[in-house]
């Protein structure tokens, strides 16, 4: 049997909730996998034989203690605006696609998706699906094929989960669930409320409400946590919490802004601030120009907005500059595009790194990798070996500066300005501690240097649901 995990709307904890139950099953002895058919996300990761799928399915992968497969998330949008997506199929570019067009594709996707979770199943025994966005959906729900359609194919329990903190939570619950088609209404057999904040007492009443006007059990109420996880999408932008630290960095908040993911291990130990394009630069000890579905239209954005200034007076000042894949390439003179990555023309870069990029083909770069950094002080230097992965379009070719890691990246002579390919460079603790050494030393401070990985998240967030939802219930809708 299997267990399908929907929300009243986006971002009420639907992913978290999946990896939860994901890690609880597997301390129990209950092989299980994760699923979601389709997802729509920036943030995205890269498996072992060069896929791509939803950071938010990696994450319920790892929680699960298995190795991500382009199976637990078969159908990737990727916004890349004008109601345009990227489609990513079974893990590699399928096509840039309308919205309009692609419902017309839904009845197919729907298909791969389903011989994903048979082989899922086949393979693991168990699958625990994920929802996209709200369930109750009218308007989407002869083409919805993360969850309507996908529902009604595969007949499985479902579990409600509502996020109390946006309010209205009884409206939440009550109207998703009235709203559900008549056929799939019964499938829901439990709901769980998550980001809770005070006294869990005073809601009881409110839990005996909900469970008498809909007929279903809460299964638990989910206090408000904050365990390390890789955020899903940019909605998670807006919850960061600024660490009250000397040391400042900016990431430029680019419209298309991709796998920031790449600085959470960052924001724990320094004041990383998502700073808005036309922002000033002025008092941040460096600055990082992270990854982008679209570099040419976000590199539009830096020049219309001033942020090229800001840039370039940053420099001026010595502040070490950092570009991440499509901020690598920005960071070069020129980038070349034949029309696959924006409209074909030639467009000038911000020329603090001598590399030309061009986008010659639609094919996209993606695996893992594991590099050495090249020995250029003072950052580079002390870093080592790293390891994470490459996603994009764009080949870049050499210039006069030297290499920032082996066979990837360029670096400025003085080594304050380096581009890389690799996204997870700073989820690398010799890369975090090579940097933080830098930016605390240049400001007269001490560092400690992080010595070992956190303990493992998974098993802190099973926990909790262990306290506060009834698992055993959960587990045995799943083994039924």
């Amino acid at each position: 049997m299997s267990l399908f995990v929907v929300g009243s709307a986006s971002h009420v904890g639907k992913s978290v909730t999946v990896a939860a139950i994901c890690r609880c099953l597997v301390r129990r002895g209950i092989g299980v996998a994760p699923f979601k058919s389709q997802n729509m996300s920036l943030n995205s990761y890269v498996t072992r034989d060069g896929g791509e799928i939803g950071m938010a399915q990696a994450m319920q992968a790892f929680a699960a203690r298995l190795i991500p497969a382009t199976d637990m998330n078969p159908v990737l949008l990727k916004p890349k605006g004008e109601c345009i997506s990227q489609v990513v199929l079974y893990g590699h570019p399928y096509k840039d696609i309308h919205i309009a067009d692609y419902y017309r594709e839904t009845p197919a996707l729907l298909e791969k998706a389903l011989e994903s979770f048979e082989r899922l199943k086949s393979r693991f025994g168990h699958v625990v699906v994920e929802g996209a966005g709200g369930a109750a959906e009218l308007n989407l729900y002869d083409r919805d094929i993360a969850n309507i359609q996908l529902a009604k194919t595969l007949r499985i329990p479902m579990i409600l989960v509502a996020d109390i903190e946006r309010g209205g939570v009884f409206a939440q619950i009550y109207g998703t669930i009235k709203l559900l088609p008549e056929d799939i209404r019964p499938l829901v057999r439990g709901i769980i409320i998550n980001k809770f904040r005070g006294d869990p007492a005073i809601f009881m009443p409110g839990v005996k409400k909900i469970e008498d006007l809909t007929g279903i059990p809460v299964l638990g109420v989910v206090p408000y946590f904050d365990i390390p996880l890789p955020s899903e999408d940019s909605l998670s932008i807006g919850d960061k919490k600024i660490n009250p630290v000397a040391v400042r960095i900016a990431v430029i908040r680019l419209p298309k802004i991709s796998n920031f993911t790449d600085f959470e291990l960052l924001e724990r130990h320094a004041a990383v601030e998502y700073v808005a394009p036309g922002a000033s630069l002025g008092g941040y000890d460096c600055v990082i120009i992270p990854g982008t579905k679209n570099t040419i239209e976000d590199l539009t954005t830096i020049f219309q907005t001033g942020t090229d200034r800001e840039l370039h007076a940053a420099r001026e000042r010595g502040i070490p500059i950092i570009g991440i894949c499509g901020g690598y390439q920005m960071l070069g003179k020129q980038l070349i595009d034949a029309g696959f990555e924006s409209s074909a023309g030639i467009y000038e870069g911000l020329g603090l790194l001598d590399c030309i990029t061009r986008f010659a083909s639609y094919d996209k770069n993606t695996f893992q990798v594991t590099r050495n950094a090249c020995p250029v002080p003072p950052i580079l230097s002390e870093m080592g070996e790293v390891s994470g992965y490459e996603i994009h379009m764009g080949i870049t070719e050499k210039g006069s500066n030297r290499e920032a890691f082996a066979g990837d990246g360029r670096v400025s002579d003085d080594g304050l300005v380096f581009g890389t390919y690799l996204h997870g460079l700073f989820l690398n603790l010799s890369a975090v501690n090579a940097l933080l050494s830098y930016l605390n030393a240049r400001k007269g401070l001490s560092f400690v240097q992080i010595q070992a990985a956190e303990p493992d998240p998974y098993d802190r967030l099973a926990d909790l649901f262990e306290e506060h939802v009834k698992m055993d219930v959960i587990a045995a809708l799943l083994t039924a």
